[in-house]
């Protein structure tokens, strides 16, 4: 398989993923609007949040990761300055994440 339609493969399994954990992230956050500090971290320590958040996250990440390469194969010529653009995009796509599960898992109510 060429790695062109790898990528179109993997933009959208990812977006027919995270369509689902998008409506249940928006509806938790209407529902925790509202709500004391104490009551959301209370929802965010619970094990489904923790997970579905998570999953939410690392694949949010991928799909934006993918989208901005593919702008970037579109509109930078320069071979060098796109291996950087997209060796940091990676990076962060990376390390976001990462960063914010380990805080979300860490919290303790």
């Amino acid at each position: 398989m060429l790695p062109v339609t790898k990528k179109w493969l993997f933009l959208k399994i990812s977006s027919a993923i995270l369509l689902p954990l998008m409506l249940w992230f928006i509806i938790n956050l209407v529902n925790i609007y509202d709500k004391s500090y104490f009551e959301i971290v209370n929802f965010l320590t619970k094990q489904p949040s923790k997970f579905l958040i998570g999953l939410f996250l690392v694949i949010a990440y991928f799909f934006s990761a993918l989208t901005i390469s593919e702008v970037f194969e579109d509109y930078i010529n320069d071979k060098k300055t796109k291996n950087a653009a997209n060796k940091i995009l990676n990076f962060f796509a990376i390390t976001i994440p990462v960063i914010t599960i380990i805080v979300i898992f860490n919290l303790n109510t």
